[in-house]
C-alpha cells in the first residue's frame, strides 16, 4: 500500500515532531539568567558574614541576600559609613579587592548630617538591622512590622517626632512627619512584593548579631 503524499503520513510526522519537542529536556539555567534560582546562589556566593541557617528557609536567605547585597545595597547606608563600611585593604573605591567589614556589617551608626538642613542640630542615624537576643531582626521586629514599616515608613521607634518652629536635637519641624522614616526610601521600597520582603526578612534573621548601644541610640541592639 503506497502512502505517498497521503495525509496520513503527515499526521504521523507531525506527532513525531511534537513527541520530540515533549522528550527534549530544557537547558540547565545558569547565573546569568534572571530566575530565583540563579539569583538564590548568587545570593549566598556573595553574602558577606557567616549565615546560621537553623530553622531558616534557605531559598529565602539565599534570595533575600540577593537583594539585600546586589540590589538594594542596604550596608552602604546601614553601616557605621564610607570610613569603616570596607575592610582595610578592601575598599573597592581605592582600586581595592571588595572586602566588607564583617564588623559594622548592618549594624547602622551612619550620620546623614543636620536634617533637614545641613546646619539642623537634629541628625538622623540609620538604624541597627541585626538580630537581637530574640533571633528576630531590625530591633526585635516581628515580621508584620517589618512590612509596616516598608510599606508605611512609620518609625516604631519615635526617635524624631515631629515638633513646631526650629528643630531641636530631638524632632523633624513640620511639615516633615517625624512619625515616617525620613531618610528610609521606603516610598520605593514600599512597591516590593510580599514574597521580596519576606526573603529580605529571612535573610536579615541570618546574619550574625552586631552589638550596638545604650538605647535609645539608632545602633542599640541587644546580642545573645
Amino acid at each position: 500500500m503506497k502512502f505517498r503524499n497521503s495525509p496520513f503520513l503527515l499526521v504521523v510526522a507531525l506527532a513525531v515532531v511534537v513527541l520530540a519537542g515533549i522528550l527534549i529536556r530544557s537547558p540547565r539555567v545558569y547565573a546569568d539568567d534572571d530566575d530565583n534560582e540563579s539569583k538564590i546562589q548568587v545570593g549566598f556566593k556573595i553574602a558577606p558574614v557567616p549565615l546560621n541557617l537553623d530553622g531558616k528557609n534557605r531559598a529565602l536567605v539565599g534570595l533575600g541576600s540577593y537583594i539585600v547585597n546586589a540590589q538594594g545595597d542596604c550596608n552602604g547606608c546601614h553601616s557605621a559609613g564610607p570610613a569603616t563600611e570596607f575592610a582595610p585593604g578592601g575598599n573597592p573605591y581605592f582600586g581595592q579587592p571588595t572586602v566588607i567589614n564583617q564588623a559594622t556589617y548592618l549594624g547602622g551608626g551612619r550620620d546623614f548630617g543636620g536634617y533637614p538642613a545641613p546646619t539642623s542640630p537634629l541628625h538622623i542615624i540609620s538604624r541597627n538591622l541585626t538580630p537581637d537576643k530574640t533571633g528576630l531582626p531590625e530591633g526585635g521586629h516581628t515580621f508584620e512590622e517589618f512590612v509596616e514599616i516598608i510599606r508605611t515608613g512609620v518609625d516604631m521607634d519615635h526617635l524624631h517626632p515631629t515638633c513646631t518652629g526650629a528643630p531641636n536635637a530631638n524632632c523633624v519641624p513640620f511639615p516633615f512627619d517625624g512619625s515616617r522614616l525620613q531618610i528610609m526610601p521606603w516610598p520605593i521600597y514600599h512597591n516590593m512584593t510580599n514574597h521580596d520582603l519576606r526573603a529580605i526578612y529571612e535573610y536579615l534573621s541570618a546574619i550574625p548579631c552586631v552589638a550596638g548601644e545604650p538605647a535609645p541610640s539608632p545602633r542599640h541592639n541587644d546580642c545573645p
